[in-house]
């Protein structure tokens, strides 16, 4: 999964790809360079970030979407948001996966949304909001407290009529998560694979890589490669990244690993 940032103030891009003619250019260069799914987000959810206009997200990520999608049909698009009404803009455009943050939490209306066009959706972990989530975040046994989350979740969204088959759960690396909680979570996801659903991680770039190496986001490339390649080993089926062509290189030899 290749993740196109259509803002100016995501932790790591922000500003890079924010008018549309960019975002495109983008968008089909990491399809170019080997990404199965485009992820499209409007707005930031980087720790401390303030949330968005709904009116202001639709005006930067439909455009995106519905060009995308008639340039590379083929590919898949996620939409990156907990906004239904932006969900439902985002499928009607284009998007064929409903990327959660809130795991269905923020907006009560996701999960029907998903629901009503037979959307698969990734279900994230997070603890508290992008502008609180980072402020002294606590667990007692942080993998059953996960696991425990995630069940709750499938059960809402299979009730809401969300099919199993459809459910994605991520782990939420960065959101509400202490520096060796996230390390831990990479070594122990295959903890998680006992939920018997499709397993998605994104490390790319992230603080928890920056903290270890003393290194800023755009210097992150080779602690990225580590964490995407432990998280394949550990069970990952998707890992979502900003640069694809490298990880894409690391996952096929981890595949070819796992397959030996």
């Amino acid at each position: 999964m290749g993740i196109l940032n259509v803002t100016p103030d995501s932790f790591s891009d922000g500003g890079k790809f924010y008018g549309v003619n960019e975002a495109v250019r983008q968008g089909l260069r990491m399809i170019a360079d080997g990404a199965d799914i485009i992820d499209i987000g409007g707005e930031s959810t980087r720790p401390g970030a303030r949330p968005l206009s709904l009116n202001d997200e639709l005006k930067r990520v439909i455009p995106v979407i519905k060009i995308i999608a008639r340039k590379a049909p083929k590919t898949l698009i996620s939409i990156d948001t907990y906004k239904a009404p932006v969900a439902e803009a985002a499928i009607k455009a284009g998007a064929r996966i409903i990327n959660d943050i809130s795991g269905l939490g923020f907006d009560k209306d996701m999960a029907a949304v998903a629901a009503k066009y037979k959307t698969p959706v990734i279900i994230m972990h997070i603890k508290g909001t992008p502008g609180n989530m980072q402020d002294n975040p606590v667990y007692r046994n942080l993998m059953r407290e996960l696991i425990r989350y995630f069940r709750q979740r499938i059960r809402l969204a299979i009730a809401t009529g969300i099919k199993k088959s459809q459910i994605i759960i991520d782990p939420g690396i960065g959101f509400g998560k202490r520096l060796d909680d996230n390390y831990a979570i990479l070594k122990r996801l295959n903890e998680l694979r006992r939920l018997d659903q499709p397993l998605m991680v994104g490390p790319s770039r992230k603080s928890f890589i920056g903290k270890v190496l003393d290194l800023p986001a755009d210097e992150r490339l080779e602690g990225t490669a580590a964490a995407v390649a432990i998280s394949i080993l550990n069970g990952a089926d998707i890992v979502r990244v900003h640069d694809v062509k490298e990880m894409k290189r690391v996952a096929r030899i981890c595949d070819y690993l796992k397959q030996i």
